[in-house]
C-alpha cells in the first residue's frame, strides 16, 4: 500500500512529498482546492496546516487525499 512517508511545505500551495516507494514529487494542490472541504484550503493560512497521518496528509479541517492521488499528480523532484 502506497503512503505519504514525509511533507515539506514549498511555499504558495505546493508540497513535496516522500512516497513509501522511496519516490519523492512535488504536488501543486491550488488546482484541487474546490467544494466545501477542499474550497477551505484556499485560505493560506488554513492550508498550511496540515500534518502526517499513518497513510497520508491531513489537514486541521479533516481534509485529505489519497496517497495514489497525490502520486498520480506529482512531478518527480530532480536531485
Amino acid at each position: 500500500m502506497l503512503k505519504v512517508k514525509d511533507v515539506d511545505y514549498c511555499g504558495d500551495y505546493v508540497l513535496e512529498l516522500l512516497f513509501s516507494d522511496g519516490e519523492r514529487k512535488t504536488v501543486d494542490l491550488f488546482p484541487f482546492l474546490e467544494g466545501e472541504v477542499f474550497g477551505e484550503l484556499r485560505d493560506h493560512d488554513k492550508f498550511i496546516q496540515f500534518g502526517l497521518t499513518r497513510v497520508t496528509i491531513e489537514w486541521a479541517n479533516g481534509a485529505d487525499f489519497a496517497p495514489e492521488f497525490l502520486y498520480e499528480i506529482g512531478r518527480p523532484v530532480a536531485c
